[in-house]
Formats: C-alpha cells, structure tokens, sequence
C-alpha cells in the first residue's frame, strides 16, 4: 500500500457524498506497499480504508477482489468488507482512477515473525480456503507457471546486474518447472500474497487478513507454498523448520492435505520463490528514480528458491 495520487479535501467531500459515512475527523495517506494508494480515513461512523486503483490493477478485476472480501466476511473471515454507497455500489470513480472504501481492522503486522505466528496464520488460511467454496467469480492466476516466463524474458538481458549468472540459473528452474508442474490438485480461491505485512495480530491472535489484490483461482497448495517462503525464513535466509511445523499443522487441523499435495509442495515452493524472484527482479530493475517505495531484494528470494531445490519430501517442512 501507497500514495501515487493524491487527493484533494474537494474531490474527497465530493467522493464521500456519495456516502452515509458521517463526517471526516481526519484523513492521512499509508506510505507501505506497492500497489494502490491508500488512505485511512475517519469518519464520525468509524474508521475506513479508502483505496485506488492505480494501473497496475485491472480494472475488469475488481469485481472479483471486492466481491471475494464481501464472500468471505460473510463466512467469518476477518477481512475487509467493501462499503456501499447510497446507490448499492461499492466501486466508484476518485480523481480518474477506480477506487472504493472497505472496513479497517484493528491490529498489526508482526515485526518479528515467532512459530506462534505461523500456527494462527495456518488455521486462518486453511479457514479461508475452506470459506472461499462457492464463491461464483473465477480469476486466473496471471503469476503462476504460465507466466513467469514472459517475466523472465522482460529481464534476462539486465539480470546480470545484479548477479552475474542469475539469468542463466533462473532459465534453467524455468525450464524445469515448466516441465514439472503439478496437474490435477484440489483447487480453489487463494490469497497468493499473503506476506505478514498483509497479516493482522493482536498479541498472538490473529485479527485479519488484507490485501487480496492478487487473489485469484489456483491449487490450494500453492498458497500454502507461498507463506511457507513469506513465514518460515529467518532474516539470514536460514529455514525455521518450526515455524513451518506450526503453519502446516495448524491448516491440517481444519482443512487435510492429501498425499500429493504434499508431495507436490516442494515443487509449488519452489515456483512460489520463482514467481516473487521475477516480479521483484523486474521492479528491481524498472525502479523508477526518486520513487518513494524502495523496491525488495530479488535475491532473498534466489536463496529460498536454492533451499526448496534440495528439498526431497515434506519432512523437510516438519511433517512426517
């Protein structure tokens, strides 16, 4: 989350008329993130996230971002909810770009990251794939398999730059992932961002979960792969076998991983490490000067990618 386009007191008077959410008592952007712009903002009816969609997002996803966060909140899931304005809308326009106001939820994003953490991050996401049946809108998983190539080729002639070979090493886990990928296993809507910065605890309760920018349909396994590289590094690139443990274990208490979902998690682990390698090499590489979001190190995830590469079986993850 960001601020790329500012917005007036007018344009903001003007957008909340729309609204029955009493008076503005304070409205303040939010510096994290890459994506949107994003204001908090207080109002005499409570507190609000007001978001715009900047263009990166697509607009014809929308309605299956803000509609997936109103399913899920409907099947107790702590997230966001859109807020509809005196017409039953939720999706509006605000100085040229899409934009809409969801529920704020109280909490924070761990600093640090304790096996704690990782239980309750388990038994949420394992919560929210379950809650996710039914919900009747389908988005493909642009950032799976099928495109990690085009990726790759945007930035295979620079990669050199920041580390000599690295294009080299990342066509062949292509190539090899091409060749490899899973068919076939349970599928559903995932979250696939789920980073701790989009996570919300309240001492070691876990009191929401944002962002869902990037959900779409895909194996659910995948998403299990995704927070296994977002959770369970320590800040040297060391694994935590434990908190893997504790994430794994928690989703298996409400939703069952079969057989060759495990199987397959090395290999979806590794393609995870792939896809946020290549989108953060790009940014890495495309950052625009004097921009204020630093852009992250792809190499981070270069490591964890190396780590998976060795992984023969889940007891590598803490399960027998």
């Amino acid at each position: 989350m960001a601020v790329y386009t500012e917005v007036s007191d007018e344009d903001l008077k003007d957008f909340l008329g729309q609204y029955d959410l009493g008076e503005v008592t304070a409205f303040k952007g939010i510096a994290e993130g890459v994506e949107n712009s994003n204001y908090l903002l207080h109002t005499t009816a409570g507190s609000f996230i007001l978001t715009l969609y900047e263009k990166r997002v697509a607009p014809e996803d929308l309605p299956f971002f803000l509609g997936l966060m109103e399913h899920l909140a409907g099947r107790g899931i702590d997230c966001p909810t859109p807020v509809a304005g005196r017409d039953g809308e939720r999706l509006r326009a605000l100085c040229g770009r899409p934009a809409a106001i969801v529920t704020f939820l109280n909490g924070l994003s761990p600093r640090r990251v304790y096996p704690e953490h990782c239980r309750g991050l388990g038994a949420a996401l394992a919560a929210m794939h379950l809650a996710g049946e039914g919900f009747r809108l389908r988005r493909e998983n642009a950032l799976s398999v099928r495109g990690w190539r085009p990726l790759f080729e945007a930035s295979a002639a620079r990669a050199h730059e920041v580390r000599p070979g690295l294009a080299e090493e990342l066509e062949d886990e292509l190539a090899r992932l091409e060749a490899g990928w899973p068919e076939g296993l349970p599928e559903g809507v995932i979250h696939a961002d789920l980073f701790p910065d989009n996570v919300f605890f309240m001492g070691e309760r876990l009191s929401g979960i944002i962002d869902f920018y990037f959900a779409c349909n895909d194996f659910l396994a995948y998403d299990i792969a995704v927070c296994l590289n977002a959770w369970c590094f320590e800040p040297d690139n060391a694994f935590n076998i434990t908190k893997a443990r504790y994430l794994l274990q928690a989703y298996r208490a409400r939703r069952p991983i079969s057989d060759r979902e495990l199987a397959a998690l090395p290999l979806l682990a590794r393609g995870s490490a792939l896809r946020f390698l290549l989108t953060r090499l790009y940014d890495w590489l495309n950052h625009p000067e004097g921009a204020l979001v630093a852009p992250k190190d792809p190499l981070e995830y270069l490591n964890k990618l190396r780590f998976h590469s060795e992984v023969r079986g889940p007891g590598a993850y803490g399960l027998d």
